[in-house]
């Protein structure tokens, strides 16, 4: 291979503009946020927040059952008093996506795939629950 057919590996000529220019903006303030998506987005109520907490709402069973499910283990709360429907279905869905299974209400109780009592108790206590492991 003779000189004149080499590829310049110096990085040739700058480029016409700078794609994060915005981006260098941004962090030394010279530029202003948009505060109308601010304002939307903190608008938009959260379901899961607005779940009650109070110190004491009661004491709940957390159990784990295997018989007429197919062998598979699932995680159960019960023993809720007190507490809609509606409110349930939140912090099941609250479990569900903290321990990354299913989960659905059913006659009162709410029922997580797998053995999660453990992130399910956490997550009962920050609503101001009394949780307790029950059964096996």
């Amino acid at each position: 291979m003779s000189a004149g057919n080499k590829i310049p590996t110096d990085g040739g000529a700058p480029l016409g503009q700078n794609p994060f220019a915005q981006l260098a903006a941004a962090s030394t303030g010279e530029r202003k946020p948009d505060t109308r998506k601010l304002e939307s987005a903190q608008s938009i109520r959260n379901p899961a927040s607005e779940i009650r907490n109070p110190k004491n709402r009661g004491r709940v069973d957390i159990t784990r059952q295997t018989a007429g499910r197919g062998g598979k283990t699932v995680t159960v709360v019960s023993g809720f008093i007190g507490i809609s429907q509606s409110e349930k279905e939140q912090l099941a869905k609250k479990m569900q996506r903290a321990c990354g299974v299913g989960g659905t209400v059913k006659d009162g109780c709410i029922e997580i795939q797998g053995d999660k009592r453990e992130p399910v108790a956490k997550i009962l206590a920050a609503a101001g629950f009394r949780p307790v492991f029950a059964g096996g």
